[in-house]
Formats: structure tokens, sequence, C-alpha cells
């Protein structure tokens, strides 16, 4: 395990997504035989099934949704093919995610609801009882943000890591940006996507097209954006009403970013063509930034005891007390940690974790380094990772303007590839499936 382990890297999702995520419908029942009640399949997935109820589930969350926002929604049979499909892609990534071995443990599910619940100003104790004021069953809720963390590692690991960025695309982006009135800003947007099938023809192009254009006649006719998405859209969010939420500018896809730049809150976009189909982006609102970045970096040297099977808690922390006292008589700090240490990222370094910035390690680990003094050895402490100690070697106040925007460019290329790299991926291992439906 890298040092990275230590990074808190996972986007949490909003509380209220988090909720509506768990929201629990009626079950989709057939009878039995006996007389009992037992779930139905919607649909064969590969090993795996869909259930009847799960459709059932989600169906009535999105009308829910739509009731809520005075939103009008397709006819039945057409709104439970949509979510049935998404369900489908949906057990086609678990399975693969299972194979490949994703696991997301109770510690880290717990660390994530923790984090929604300190958001929203709850205690991490408390979240059963809110979420039952809000029809909320803890444990269905617990289920869906399992399955959300999975799905997110997976298309990073099977989309995001294999996109590639190149140095000279790095550095165009920085010199693109300079200035540029969308990087300073931040977008709320949503979008209706048309898809084509991969290695689509002129035609099928052509066919996509006057889709997107009638869309776009509607939408000037003065037609709900929202609507027309659950209706017409073939994205990930066409069900949400085709809402992306709030993106920094300089993170937007390449293609939106051309556009939002001259619209307004309220404004949409005309078609526009990438290889997977066409876009129409809508800005919802628009906040100002300012990118001028300033914090306080530290550079830390650590040494961490894991327990496993055959290293005990007590005799983790024994290792840890005898290095301490090692180094305490006099030994090298950094000779220790290569010989003691078990985290490959740094033991090799003498420990040494270079310049970091504030919320890159585990609380416990951050608290630790926050509150120590410069070149006093930390009490040993245990963290999710193991047993720790630690030494603040220095502090700096650092402009990281510059690397925030080559991180950002960095991003901003990756997403400017990724919604089509995103689409064909999911395409492809669905046309790879065998899924048959039984509704």
């Amino acid at each position: 395990m890298a040092l990275t382990f230590f990074m808190n890297k996972f986007k949490y999702l909003t509380i209220s997504l988090a909720l509506s995520l768990a929201v629990t419908a009626p079950l989709a029942e057939e009878m039995s035989e006996t007389g009992q009640f037992v779930d139905g399949v919607a649909a064969v997935v590969n090993e795996g099934v869909v259930l009847k109820s799960e459709l059932n589930r989600q169906q009535d969350l999105i009308i829910m949704r739509a009731t809520q926002q005075d939103m009008q929604l397709p006819p039945a049979d057409i709104l439970r093919d949509q979510v049935l499909e998404r369900l489908v892609i949906e057990e086609i990534q678990m399975q693969r995610a299972d194979r490949i071995g994703i696991q997301i443990s109770d510690q880290m599910l717990n660390t994530a609801i923790a984090q929604i619940a300190e958001n929203a100003g709850f205690r991490f104790e408390d979240m059963p009882t809110i979420l039952a004021q809000d029809g909320v069953e803890y444990g269905e809720y617990r289920r869906d943000m399992r399955k959300q963390m999975i799905l997110e590692q997976l298309k990073r690991i099977d989309v995001v890591n294999r996109i590639s960025v190149s140095p000279r695309e790095i550095e165009q982006c920085v010199a693109d940006l300079e200035d540029n009135a969308v990087v300073n800003s931040n977008f709320n947007l949503s979008h209706i996507f048309i898809s084509v099938p991969s290695s689509a023809t002129n035609e099928q192009f052509s066919e996509a097209e006057q889709v997107a254009t009638g869309i776009y006649d509607q939408l000037v006719a003065g037609a709900d954006f929202g609507e027309l998405a659950v209706r017409n859209s073939d994205g990930d969010t066409a069900l949400e009403g085709g809402s992306l939420g709030w993106r920094p500018g300089e993170q937007l896809p390449t293609l939106f970013f051309d556009v939002v730049g001259e619209m307004e809150a309220g404004d949409f976009s005309a078609p526009m063509r990438a290889v997977s189909g066409y876009h129409i982006v809508k800005v919802n609102e628009v906040q100002g930034v300012n990118q001028k970045s300033e914090v306080q970096q530290t550079r830390i040297r650590h040494i961490l005891i894991t327990p496993d099977q055959i290293i005990d808690e007590e005799t983790a922390k024994q290792r840890l007390d005898d290095a301490v006292e090692r180094i305490q008589g006099g030994e090298d700090f950094g000779e220790v940690a290569k010989l003691l240490s078990d985290d490959p990222g740094s033991a090799n370094n003498g420990g040494e974790m270079g310049w970091t910035n504030p919320g890159e390690f585990v609380p416990e680990f951050e608290e630790i380094a926050n509150n120590s003094e410069l070149g006093a050895l930390s009490e040993p402490f245990r963290s999710r990772f193991g047993w720790h100690v630690l030494e603040v070697l220095e502090r700096r106040i650092y402009d990281n303007t510059a690397d925030l925007k080559e991180s950002n460019c960095v991003e901003r290329v990756r997403n400017g590839k990724l919604n089509n790299e995103t689409e064909l991926w999911a395409r492809r291992i669905r046309d790879e499936a065998f899924v048959e439906t039984r509704i």
C-alpha cells in the first residue's frame, strides 16, 4: 500500500444526494405457492439479477423527485425501461468490481458517512435517527453508499486512471487558462446527451443530430430543460433532470468550456457534437472565485507499524515504543524508519513524506501533525492504518496557485476526455454482457 493511502481523496456525496439514494419504496412482490410474498426478477444479468423490488424502489424514488419538482415524466413503460437499463448497467459494473476485488470496508464506509454527517452538522451516531425522520432505513442507506463508493473506485480504475495526460497538454492548458473568465468561475450545469453507437455511421450521427436539434427547438420555444432531459437524455443523470451539479470552470470538459464562457445563468447551448453523440448544456448558476491560493504546508517524517495476522495490536505498539526509545537514545530517525516502517511510500526515504497540504492525511494523523512542535517526536498514536510516531521537520506558508493551475489542468484535460471514455466503456461492457429482461 503506497503512502497515498493516507490521503483523503474521496469526494463525499452531499447529504441530500445521499439521503435520496436510500429512500425506501414498496417492494415489487409476487405470491409464492405457499401464499407468502417473494421478490421477482426483473432482469438476468450474466450470473446475477436485477430484482423487481429494486426496480420499483428506484422508479418510485424518481417519481417522488419529479412530483416535488413539478416535473413531467415520460410514460410509465418508458420510465420503467430507462430505470431498468440503469440498474442493468450498475449490476454489470458491480460484477466487474467484484471480479477485480474492489471492496469497501466498514471502516471506509463509516468514515464516508461520518464526513457526510459532519458536513450536515450532525454527529455520526445520530445518522440513523436523522435518516429515519426522512423515511430512510439506515441499513439500506449504508448499502447504497457502499455501492456508490465501489462504482466510483471502479470508474477510477477502468476509466480515469487510463486516460493519459501529456506534459504538452498541461502546458497548453495552463497557457489557455491565463486570465480566462471561465477559469475564475464555478458553474452549476445540466445537460442533455443524445448518444450514438460506437463506430457510428454518418447516417446515425445525422439521426442523433436531428433528435438533438428537435430538443433544442423545444427549449427555444420554452420547454422545461429538466423534463426534456428525463424524457430524452442518454446521460447518467438523465433521471435527475440532467443535473451535473457544481463544477469548477477549469475542470469543465473542453466541449463545455468553450461555450459556457459566453453564457449566463439560464442560458442553454445549441447541440454540440462529440465522439459519442450530441450534448446540450445549460448554465443554471455561476459563481466567481479567486484563483490565488496560499496554504500552510508541513514537512513530516513518520514510522508506521501495521498490525496484521502475525503482529497483533499489542506487539505492533511495543515495536513502535522500542523504535521511539532507540531514537531518543541517539539513533537516527531515518535509519530506524528504513528498518522498521511498514509504509513503503516513505520507508526508503527515512520516513520522509515531503511537503504536504492541509487535508491530505486522515484526520487522526493530521491532528497530531498540526499540534506537534517542530523537531519533537510525537507520542505513539493509532490511526486506521496502524501505529505511528511522527516528527514535524518544517512548516511554511506556500503560494500554491501555480500548482493548483497545473493540477486543475490535469483534471480538466482528463475531464475533457472523461465523458466520451465513460460512455464508450459503459457501452462496451453492456454489449459484452448477457442480459435477459423478464418484465
